[in-house]
C-alpha cells in the first residue's frame, strides 16, 4: 500500500526542493566553509548583503540562530532585549536570550502584533545603575503568531528613527521577511537598511529545505562567525545548501504573491464554516482562525487529518494553516473541500452553499 498524500498546511518549512533546485545543488561548486572556502556559501553571502545594502553576510542552518548570533553581538550579559509579546524570538527559541546571551526581555502587549516608537520609549529603561540596560530592539516582519501581519514602512521608518535616538540597536527577524516585502512592494534596499543587522529564512517562503542568512557590518558579521563557530554552526561543503538559496533568489521571491492569494481564499473559505467564531484577516500566507469550544480545535485538528489536511494548533482554540510553494490551486481546493466536509460532520449542519462552492 502506497504512503497516502496529505495536503500539508502545517507550515512553509514543510515544503521540498523541486528538480531545478535539486539540480542547482547538485552542480554547486564546493569548498571548507569554515575555511572561507565555499564558493557557492561565499556568493550567496554576497549576493544578500548587496540585495539589502549591508556590508556582509553569514550563512546559517536556521533562523533561531542568527537571530541569537544577532542577539548576543548587540548585548552584554544583564542587558535588556525590548521585542513583542508575540515574537519569536521571545516564545520559539528555548529561551535563547536567556541563555545565550544572558540577556532579559521587556515586552510590548498590543493586538497589533507591531511595535512603535512611543512603546519602545515607554520600555527603555533610563542609566540608573540599578536598572538592566536596554540594548537592543527586535522585531518581526512578518509575525508569525500575528498571523502573517505585516510592517508598514512608515512604521518601520518610525522604530529605525526611534532606536537611532535612543541609542539602541534595530534587529529584525526577518523569517518571513521575503513575504511582507512581496507584499508591502518594498524596495529591497530601503527596507535593509533601516536594520542594524537582519536575519532572513531561505526555508520558509522561498522554498530551500534549511539555511538561513545574518547581515550586518563587516566587524559585526565577523564577530558574528565566531560566535556561530561556537554554537557548532561552522558548516564544511555547505555550498550544496547555498545553492539553493542563490536557485530560490532567482526563481522563488515574486511567486510569493500566490501564496497570499491562496491563503485569501482559504480564509474567505473558512469564515463561512460553521463552528468557526473568528478568522484573522490574512495580510499574506498565514491563516489563523478560531474554532467554537464546544467541540475545540483537538477534534478539528484529527478530523482534519482523517481527510488527509495537515494543520497544527495555535493557542487554545486556535488553528494555524501556512499556504506555501508546494500548494497549488488544485490543493487549495481540495482544502476547502475538506474544510467544508469536517465543518459540517462535527456540526451536523449544511454548509452554506457559497463555502461549497468555495
Amino acid at each position: 500500500m502506497g504512503k497516502r498524500k496529505y495536503i500539508d498546511l502545517r507550515s512553509d518549512t514543510v515544503s521540498k526542493p523541486g528538480r531545478e533546485m535539486m539540480q542547482a545543488m547538485m552542480q554547486a561548486p564546493l569548498g571548507d566553509d569554515v575555511f572561507g572556502e565555499d564558493p557557492t556559501v561565499n556568493r550567496l553571502e554576497e549576493k544578500v548583503a548587496e540585495l539589502f545594502g549591508h556590508e556582509a553576510a553569514l550563512f546559517c542552518p536556521s533562523g533561531t540562530m542568527t537571530n541569537q548570533i544577532a542577539i548576543q553581538l548587540h548585548t552584554q550579559p544583564g542587558d535588556e532585549v525590548i521585542c513583542h509579546a508575540l515574537s519569536h524570538v521571545y516564545n520559539y527559541e528555548g529561551g535563547g536570550i536567556a541563555r545565550n546571551a544572558l540577556a532579559s526581555t521587556r515586552l510590548v502587549h498590543n493586538d497589533e502584533a507591531v511595535m512603535h516608537p512611543h512603546e519602545v520609549e515607554s520600555l527603555r529603561h533610563d542609566d540608573s545603575d540599578w536598572l538592566a540596560r536596554t540594548s537592543l530592539v527586535v522585531a518581526e516582519d512578518t509575525s508569525n503568531r500575528g498571523g502573517g501581519k505585516c510592517y508598514r514602512m512608515d512604521e518601520l521608518l518610525a522604530l529605525s528613527d526611534c532606536c537611532a535616538q535612543l541609542g539602541l540597536a534595530f534587529h529584525l527577524d526577518g523569517a518571513r521577511a521575503w513575504n511582507a516585502i512581496v507584499h508591502q512592494g518594498h524596495e529591497f534596499l530601503r527596507y535593509g537598511m533601516l536594520f542594524d543587522s537582519i536575519s532572513l529564512c531561505l526555508s520558509k517562503g522561498l522554498g530551500c529545505p534549511v539555511g538561513s542568512v545574518l547581515l550586518g557590518s563587516r566587524d559585526f558579521i565577523r564577530e558574528g562567525r565566531r560566535v556561530r563557530k561556537v554554537m557548532g554552526g561552522g558548516m564544511r561543503q555547505a555550498g550544496i545548501l547555498a545553492a539553493a538559496g542563490l536557485y530560490a533568489l532567482e526563481h522563488h521571491i515574486q511567486r510569493l504573491a500566490d501564496d497570499h492569494r491562496r491563503a485569501t481564499e482559504l480564509a474567505d473559505h473558512i469564515r463561512q464554516l460553521p463552528g468557526v467564531r473568528l478568522v484573522v484577516e490574512p495580510e499574506t500566507n498565514i491563516v489563523l482562525f478560531d474554532v467554537d469550544e464546544g467541540v475545540g480545535h483537538k477534534q478539528w485538528l484529527a478530523s482534519l487529518r482523517d481527510q488527509g489536511l495537515l494543520s497544527v494548533p495555535f493557542g487554545k482554540n486556535r488553528i494555524r494553516m501556512v499556504s506555501h510553494i508546494d500548494i497549488d490551486d488544485a490543493d487549495l481546493s481540495a482544502a476547502r473541500e475538506i474544510l467544508s466536509l469536517v465543518a459540517e460532520s462535527l456540526y451536523l449542519g449544511p454548509v452554506s452553499s457559497s463555502a461549497k462552492k468555495g
